[in-house]
């Protein structure tokens, strides 16, 4: 079996905004394998400034999984726990060579059957217009559920923004989803969340930074509005800090990324200590390719969900990959009268 690693450099159609800053590029790698003329693919979605494993020494652990692929993937995956990205890239690329197409790698109705996955539509940063703008967009294609990124701009302006939604659709119509990415200070998260909650909002994502475990557990206790962890679980690999965390905090929502946490195992491990402990969750990507959203949303689909997803990405970038993955009416489909060019991953290795 023969490994290489393939750096692409995606790049945002508009500039996006979020509390952490402004996205204009996002680099994402690949790890494509070679066996007895089968190729197979997975992408290694490191986030930088984000993931775990925004390490500068990521291109040489690259290089290691390349020259060890021999271990396999179950023993690349328990010496990777500190690289939750390339756990995310390896499961792909062992699931693509050994399946008969190797984009095809869990069956479900919505690779069989064209069912759809219930998606958000998500709504950037940026100044009123803007933001109002790309509501406008969300509700015409037939979004019934909008998450939108606060945070970073006036506060009063964010509110007001919800409220002419709120104004013009019920919470039986339109489905309201905010996401901080911890942008409120501790001191004053709970008084903003309780202006937010007037709105008849479903949540709120990761209102503080994580990392300030007792603040975090005292607004979930005392929070009007649903609150939902993000960041927080970055990092988080050992199963007993996992469930330390949910313990301690005791959230009501956790959100799961493949890419940033450990891959679909690792994704896995987080769902089952939240199921046991009655704690919602949904799956979002981390502006993966569509190589890699396309892994997520069919694993997705295995998992019988009915909540809206955070899979509406793939459009995002000038330079991503054609593929089946369709957005329409509030949901993401895979639409087999289109295809994956044929040449894709032979093109990647040149």
């Amino acid at each position: 079996m023969k490994a290489i690693f393939k750096k692409y450099l995606l790049n945002f159609k508009n500039p996006s905004g979020t509390s952490r800053g402004i996205l204009r590029t996002k680099e994402t790698w690949f790890l494509i394998l070679e066996e007895e003329g089968k190729w197979g693919i997975g992408e290694c979605g490191l986030f930088r400034g984000l993931s775990f494993d925004d390490d500068p020494n990521y291109e040489e652990k690259c290089s290691w999984v390349a020259k060890h692929i021999y271990l396999g993937k179950l023993e690349l995956l328990k010496q990777l726990t500190d690289f939750p990205s390339l756990q995310f890239g390896v499961e792909q690329a062992f699931l693509s060579l050994r399946s008969n197409d190797s984009f095809e790698l869990f069956e479900s109705s919505f690779l069989t059957e064209h069912q759809p996955i219930s998606i958000n539509g998500l709504v950037w940063m940026g100044n009123k217009e803007f933001m109002y703008n790309q509501i406008e967009d969300k509700l015409k294609d037939g979004f019934s559920c909008i998450k939108m990124k606060i945070g970073a701009i006036d506060f009063d302006t964010e509110i007001e923004l919800l409220k002419s939604i709120r104004k013009r659709f019920t919470k039986h119509e339109v489905e309201l989803r905010v996401d901080a990415n911890g942008a409120f200070l501790p001191n004053e998260a709970l008084q903003k969340l309780e202006l937010l909650s007037k709105l008849d909002l479903h949540s709120i994502e990761q209102p503080i930074k994580p990392g300030q475990m007792n603040a975090m557990y005292e607004l979930c206790r005392n929070t009007p509005l649903p609150i939902a962890l993000d960041e927080e679980l970055i990092g988080v690999v050992d199963v007993t800090k996992k469930k330390e965390l949910l313990q301690t905090i005791q959230p009501q929502y956790i959100i799961i990324k493949p890419s940033l946490v450990g891959g679909f195992a690792g994704s896995k491990q987080w769902i089952d200590l939240a199921n046991d402990r009655q704690i919602g969750w949904w799956v979002t990507s981390a502006l993966e390719s569509n190589i890699g959203l396309n892994a997520i949303a069919q694993w997705t689909a295995t998992l019988g969900s009915k909540m809206p997803q955070g899979l509406g990405t793939g459009s995002l970038f000038t330079n991503n990959f054609e593929s089946p993955l369709e957005v329409a009416k509030g949901g993401l489909f895979y639409n087999k009268t289109k295809n994956w060019d044929n040449n894709l991953i032979k093109n990647l290795c040149i």
